[in-house]
């Protein structure tokens, strides 16, 4: 029997898409699902409405949204009594995945076309699951340029900004730009991601900058007794991890990785500056 090209790659897939988990039926992930799968893009149920390149979404996933789009499950055995997050490797970028009391996730993310890994672990990485799967969407215009913000705190509100080469600032206050450049999200409660998309990047110098907006306080006892003692509001420090990405899902394909300390609300960091290509 001879194989065509097509069935080559779904066999591929089949054979990668078995689950990894250091105990049995520890994380069940609801979609995606390995294997091949195909579906034109603002398909019902997609709820993608916004004209720009990464649809609009929200850190919890919109009612509706369709479940090719979207990333669902459970960490089973997850400590109820634990904000500690679990972890989302998507594609190779770790992501910090929010976990309800009982242990559930549900996060939008738009997956471009050709071959997706997703992979999610329990916060103490004993627990993992990974799946593998292609994605053969009609239509969808691949981001040849995609900058992702995630941050390691909960209740903090970090923001991604973009200076693209003619000048363009995008950021949650201009989420699209008449250059094709588009932020997907404003995400106010911790972790993100916040994720910039450019279908045809300019050629010339782009700035990355993160700015600490607000939230991230902690109550910390100064050991005074009396009237002024108790607890005291200290700024928090949270980690951010910016992510460049270009020719994505390509022979082509770059990523590299900024992990960047944020000490207080206010601060305003260049993150990186590159060129494109």
């Amino acid at each position: 029997m001879t194989l065509r090209y097509p069935q080559v790659l779904l066999l591929l897939c089949a054979l990668t898409a078995l689950p990894l988990a250091t105990a049995a039926d520890s994380i069940k992930l609801d979609t995606p699902i390995g294997g091949w799968r195909s579906g034109a893009p603002g398909g019902e149920g997609e709820s993608f409405s916004q004209t720009v390149n990464y649809p609009a979404s929200s850190v919890n996933t919109p009612p509706g949204q369709a479940n090719t789009a979207r990333i669902t499950g459970q960490i089973k055995g997850a400590p109820k009594d634990s904000n500690a997050p679990g972890q989302l490797i998507v594609n190779g970028v770790s992501l910090p995945l929010k976990l309800d009391e009982e242990g559930r996730f549900d996060r939008p993310f738009s997956f471009p076309n050709g071959s997706n890994s997703v992979e999610v672990r329990s916060a103490d990485g004993q627990q993992r699951h990974r799946t593998q799967f292609l994605n053969t969407s009609g239509g969808a215009t691949p981001a040849k340029l995609r900058v992702l913000l995630t941050w390691d705190s909960d209740g903090t509100d970090l923001d991604l900004h973009l200076v693209t080469p003619d000048g363009a600032h995008i950021w949650y206050g201009d989420r699209a730009a008449a250059n094709g450049a588009a932020l997907d999200v404003d995400v106010t409660t911790g972790y993100g991601p916040e994720i910039f998309a450019m279908p045809a990047p300019i050629k010339g110098q782009y700035l990355v900058y993160v700015n600490y907006y607000g939230g991230g306080y902690r109550y910390q006892d100064d050991g005074e007794e009396g009237e002024g003692g108790g607890e005291q509001a200290q700024q928090a420090l949270t980690t951010a991890q910016v992510t460049v990405i270009t020719e994505e899902g390509t022979p082509n394909e770059k990523m590299e990785t900024f992990v960047v300390p944020m000490r207080a609300v206010g601060e305003l960091t260049l993150v990186k500056s590159f060129s494109y290509p």
